[in-house]
């Protein structure tokens, strides 16, 4: 079967993007690996699908599947991807459009400087909805990692992270550490793993281990859920700029109860067609 796909990313963040409006696609998991191998296949973080939507209020359906092949619920830099991708294809001509996602609907919009806006909805903090077991929902919790006891914090951006506080980004051990958080027996959906440095308090650098991709050079709903922590701990003041490793994504967070903006870039790499 011939596939034509889209390679875009945003702010490093790559994904292969796919147009099940005007195909039929249908792949099965070993597929998708394939397709995110960047040896023999075409190389990404998360395959997006789009999709007709299913919701009489969204105009696209988005599927999120990671480099390891496992269907997710969220992913922030691919939703702006997305709304590009809807607009270059010619799909819409709308520059803000509802979608449909596994956790609900967002909104994505076109900017006039070609940046994305994203709506990505309220935090969760209940553990139960995380899922985190034993959580208590507060701004801090503990999570032992190979005899360590780290102080994070747990919330759901539609996706699990835990965030922790470091005093070196770079210095963080990112992969080792981020693995064994990503698996704890804590977040039974497995966990995003966050890495924050608070430069200032509308400043911070960012490294996240994603589950089922690994460390990625960015992480959109990663920086969503770092801001939130530090502004729940009374760190941080909306809004925030967050530097990772592929680029700077501005987030705005208004308190509980309130939904996150994200806004940053998203660009399209090249057109292709791989046989699968």
């Amino acid at each position: 079967m011939k596939l034509k796909f889209t390679k875009m990313h945003g702010a490093g963040n790559d994904f292969v993007v796919l147009n099940g409006v005007r195909q039929n696609i249908t792949l099965a998991p070993e597929q998708l690996r394939f397709l995110a191998d960047r040896h023999f296949g075409v190389g990404c973080d998360q395959i997006l699908l789009v999709e007709a939507a299913q919701h009489a209020d969204a105009d696209f359906r988005y599927r999120i599947f990671n480099a390891d092949g496992g269907e997710v619920e969220q992913c922030g830099n691919g939703a702006r991807c997305f709304m590009r991708f809807v607009l270059e294809q010619g799909l819409t001509h709308k520059r803000e459009i509802v979608v449909e996602t596994k956790n609900g609907l967002i909104t994505p919009r076109m900017e006039e400087n070609g940046h994305v806006t994203v709506n990505m909805g309220v935090p969760v903090f209940e553990a139960s909805h995380i899922p985190f077991l034993g959580g208590r929902t507060e701004a801090v919790e503990q999570l032992e990692i190979a005899g360590e006891i780290l102080q994070i914090s747990a919330l759901s951006m539609g996706n699990p992270h835990a965030v922790q506080i470091v005093s070196d980004v770079e210095g963080a051990p990112v992969i080792a550490q981020g693995a064994l958080i990503e698996c704890h027996p804590r977040f039974p959906q497995r966990v995003n793993a966050g890495f924050m440095q608070i430069m200032d308090r509308h400043h911070i650098k960012l490294r996240v281990y994603e589950r089922g991709a690994g460390e990625t050079l960015s992480c959109g709903t990663g920086a969503c859920a770092a801001v939130v922590a530090g502004i729940r701990r009374g760190l941080l003041d909306s809004p925030v700029h967050v530097a990772t490793h592929g680029g700077v994504l501005n987030i705005s967070w208004a308190g509980d109860g309130t939904a996150v903006l994200m806004t940053g870039p998203a660009l399209t790499v090249f057109e292709g067609e791989i046989n699968i």
